[in-house]
């Protein structure tokens, strides 16, 4: 090693940001800035914009034969027991209730027990 001053020899790299999209271009305090410099904005109006006229023109068909609609669509309760309860039997995980069982069988016209 030598007794000199230490010299680097690269150059320097700058980072600097990307340029900005086309989006970030559009927004509003670029077209300020834009418009007090003097340049020249232009402006384009879609034909369909702000309005939501392809999911409005169909669904109002839809909507209107919805609410001419007037059949009930529920379940007849038969045995007037909560549908978590028939669920439980329904899957093996009831605990057996004698005065539901003879609901169901009444409901279901069959036997769910033994000898009767």
């Amino acid at each position: 090693m030598s007794g000199g001053p230490i010299a680097q020899d690269w150059e320097p790299v700058v980072i600097r940001k990307k340029a900005p999209t086309s989006a970030a271009r559009k927004d509003e305090k670029a077209v300020n800035a834009a418009r007090r410099a003097g340049a020249e904005i232009e402006t384009v109006r879609k034909a369909t914009a702000g309005s939501n006229k392809a999911a409005s023109s169909s669904t109002s068909l839809n909507t209107r034969k919805l609410d001419e609609e007037t059949e009930n669509l529920s379940h007849e309760k038969l045995i007037n027991e909560k549908p978590q309860i028939i669920q439980e039997y329904e899957s093996g995980k009831a605990i057996p209730n004698q005065q539901i069982i003879t609901k169901l069988e009444r409901a279901l016209g069959v036997k769910l027990r033994g000898k009767k």
